[in-house]
């Protein structure tokens, strides 16, 4: 049985059938989306947060490859002393300890010791919160990096920003809430809904950058506009589609596919309004551009990338990640380290004094992190290879104690022997500064609540503000 005012699937066929059917029935569906659209439930729109949040949002910095905690963050004098000495958990024995090549100093009135590669962030020392007891559960790229944004390494789960969209909305509809800023290829999962609605993935714009060469790339959104459509041609269109689509759906009652292609047709069409001018990061003046080393030397690829986050951010964006590759140093650790570093370095240090002055920063969330560390015994004299069971993170910003280092590391660094956190813990202590308990925020799938943390997780209170 059809409502009246609607057309049935045989009437639809038959509209299709001519051109001016075809006009008559667009013009039909046009008249019952905007119906449908006062009554429709839009699964993006913003939600209260179990209790009071800290943080509205997240700007997360995932550096792929694993950087080397004991040359950047994680301050250790005895592995300085004991250079050369055999390192007890090396592979090898001829895997000797390597003390850091780089000094280190205290920064700030906090006085949080960070290595000269940083001398950017450095000014900043007093925002920062240092997690030295970060550890995971396995040593291999591929199932950390999935673990660090989905919570499993064995299952295909939601990932981190799809929950927090799920949890919380977004507070712009005519934007994607969940932004992935120059992804690696391939890995879907990371920025994956699962089981969730596929409404809540995330949007992914650009292709991982890794040096120079790739300047500038990443900004630009392939078909974003309709050189043959005006835009009220493009509703009708749409309209059009649309119909069919909800048809499908009703006849087949659950298919997730149908509901987020439907979802993800009307943000397309409302983004055309908003989007390209946010991503034009031309339009910010000199002096913002320069304060992110948006200046075509090294720092312009990832400069462009944190200041499309600010403008992301502030124009309601809930959550965006941006990738910086190329952190895997087995070899050439003395040359590649510093160049990875002076890459980023400018640019995020940019970001804090950007989001400071617009006071955003005590709203923003900003993590940076890689999916493990690694060993403080050198690989070929020239290196360092993965180590899980210790490593550092840092957050700033949205919730955290500034100029604050929780968790350490064993002397040498090897291990996480003190508030150690692991990446559950990790994902409920960034879900409870934005308001969100992760135990309360399940989608039942399969039987069974499912939750980003799974069985596991511990807020970390002692980092809160």
């Amino acid at each position: 049985m059809e409502l009246p005012g609607t057309l049935s699937r045989r009437d639809t066929l038959k509209s299709i059938s001519s051109g001016f059917g075809y006009l008559a029935f667009a013009a039909l569906a046009h008249q019952q989306a905007r119906a449908e659209s006062e009554t429709r439930i839009d699964p993006l729109a913003p939600k209260p947060a179990h209790f009071p949040a800290r943080a509205k949002r997240v700007i997360f910095l995932s550096m792929r490859g694993a950087p080397s905690h004991v040359d950047t963050f994680d301050y250790k004098p005895a592995l300085k002393r004991d250079d050369g000495k055999p390192g007890k958990n090396a592979r090898l024995r001829s895997n000797a300890l390597m003390g850091s090549p780089w000094s280190f100093a205290q920064h700030g009135k906090s006085g949080l010791w960070m290595s000269e590669l940083f001398p950017g962030l450095a000014k900043h020392a007093d925002d920062l919160c240092m997690l030295h007891g970060m550890h995971t559960d396995v040593p291999n790229h591929p199932q950390a990096q999935i673990q660090m944004h989905t919570g499993s390494f064995q299952f295909v789960r939601p990932s981190l920003g799809a929950w927090t969209l799920y949890g919380l909305g977004t507070e712009n509809a005519n934007l994607p809430g969940f932004v992935a800023l120059n992804p690696p290829s391939g890995n879907t999962q990371a920025f994956g809904s699962s089981f969730l609605p596929a409404v809540y993935q995330g949007a992914r714009f650009g292709r991982s950058a890794r040096g120079p060469r790739h300047r500038g790339k990443g900004e630009a959104i392939p078909n974003i506009a309709n050189p043959m459509l005006d835009r009220e041609q493009q509703r009708m269109q749409l309209d059009f589609v649309q119909n069919l689509n909800r048809k499908q759906l009703k006849h087949d009652q659950y298919q997730p596919e149908i509901e987020g292609m439907i979802e993800s047709y009307e943000l397309a069409f409302r983004m055309q309004d908003e989007l390209p001018e946010l991503m034009n990061v031309q339009d910010e003046s000199k002096e913002t551009r320069e304060l992110y080393g948006i200046n075509g030397s090294d720092t312009d690829s990832f400069g462009r990338q944190c200041l499309l986050a600010r403008r992301l951010s502030e124009a309601g964006v809930r959550f965006v990640e941006l990738t910086h590759s190329n952190w895997d140093h087995h070899r050439n650790l003395s040359t590649d380290l510093p160049n990875r570093c002076g890459e980023i370095d400018q640019p995020i240090a940019g970001l804090l004094a950007d989001l400071k002055r617009r006071d955003l920063l005590k709203d923003t969330l900003v993590v940076w992190a890689g999916e493990f560390g690694r060993t403080p015994h050198s690989q070929g004299g020239n290196g360092r290879d993965h180590n899980n069971k210790g490593y550092t993170a840092w957050m700033a910003g949205g919730g955290v104690k500034g100029g604050f280092s929780y968790g350490a590391t064993d002397e040498h660094g090897y291990a996480a022997v003190t508030d150690k956190m692991h990446i559950h813990d990790w994902h409920a202590t960034i879900l409870h500064l934005l308001g969100m308990n992760h135990e309360q925020l399940t989608y039942r799938h399969a039987g069974r609540d499912f939750r980003l943390t799974d069985v596991h997780g511990e807020v970390a209170k002692a980092i809160l503000a």
